[in-house]
């Protein structure tokens, strides 16, 4: 059954997604861990568009300016311009946990070698900061500022030129950052919660619980934050400024992987429990079903190319990479 536009109260009766004060820490998920993608099971139908060769893929983006096509196999980048098919790739000091483009640049965040390594993306040449704690995802908020989650302890931490100017504490795990012209949100994986942050003094917002086991998230062009509950197989799209929830979609099959064409207003969502690849048109008051299509194996990662349309699904199990053309 359809859930369509819900208001704050009813989303916070069905999901005790809010917290009276903003010092109230959200309560770590039932669990105690983090959602994880299903284990997929054989192909039974083959893929749509072409599939090319490729290691398993565990992170994938892709930079509209540049149009590159990002794939982090472990410690290795395979950096691949689409509109030339020429390959490159980069060796980083350890597997990122998370990736960002933005303006022909790419920000990946080191855990293990608490570095960020910013890889431009024309000449694919690193660039390596070290930042304490394990960071876990980076991305710039201007020229000067750069907002980094960290692993241990899980904070996220405004850096100016490379110096901690302001810190937000008492998260539990940290996973993905989502700017906005005024704060940063968070998508907290333990927590399964999106929290903003004042990205000037570190003061955090009142966080709302998203779904029972959130894993992925992205902003939309009307500055919505669309998230993928995995546990709870879920689409979710909450508005901010200030932070509610508007929609709650149910998307069965286990949704993991999450893009956003801003052209077409298309999330593209992987689902690993039945290896499919859904678009939903998120424009209107509900996310509307327009294209289905059956995906090569565990297809954890999806990218899109907003000029093109073209879909981009990456195996996590050596299935390769999967190129989907309108």
């Amino acid at each position: 059954m359809r859930r369509l536009v819900i208001t704050c109260l009813i989303a916070t009766l069905l999901t005790s997604c809010g917290t009276d004060r903003p010092s109230d820490p959200l309560q770590v998920t039932d669990n105690l861990t983090a959602a994880t993608p299903a284990t997929s099971p054989a192909a039974t139908t083959p893929p749509a568009g072409q599939v090319h060769p490729a290691p398993p893929v565990q992170l994938s983006a892709f930079d509209p300016e540049t149009t590159t096509l990002v794939l982090a196999s472990g410690p290795t980048l395979t950096l691949i311009n689409t509109s030339t098919g020429a390959q490159q790739q980069v060796t980083l000091a350890s597997p990122p946990a998370g990736l960002h483009t933005q303006n022909g640049q790419l920000l990946a965040a080191l855990p293990d070698s608490g570095q960020i390594t910013r890889v431009d993306l024309r000449t694919a040449q690193p660039s390596s900061t070290t930042v304490p704690g394990g960071p876990v995802y980076a991305v710039d908020l201007d020229a000067e500022r750069t907002a980094v989650a960290l692993r241990n302890p899980a904070t996220v931490t405004i850096l100016r030129n490379g110096t901690p100017t302001a810190t937000a504490d008492n998260l539990s795990g940290p996973a993905q950052l989502l700017p906005t012209p005024n704060d940063v949100y968070v998508l907290d994986r333990l927590t399964t919660a999106i929290t903003p942050i004042n990205p000037t003094n570190g003061e955090k917002g009142a966080g709302l619980r998203a779904g029972q086991g959130a894993t992925n998230a992205i902003s939309d062009r009307y500055g919505r934050i669309i998230t993928i509950d995995t546990r709870g197989q879920e689409l979710l799209a909450f508005s901010t400024d200030p932070l509610v929830m508007k929609q709650r979609y149910p998307v069965p099959g286990s949704p993991y992987g999450l893009a956003y064409d801003p052209t077409r207003d298309l999330a593209w969502v992987t689902l690993t429990a039945t290896n499919e690849l859904v678009g939903y048109d998120i424009a209107g008051g509900e996310p509307t079903e327009r294209h289905r299509l059956p995906t090569i194996t565990q297809p954890n990662s999806v990218a899109v190319d907003p000029h093109t349309g073209t879909i981009y699904v990456a195996s996590a199990n050596g299935a390769g990479y999967q190129v989907v053309k309108p």
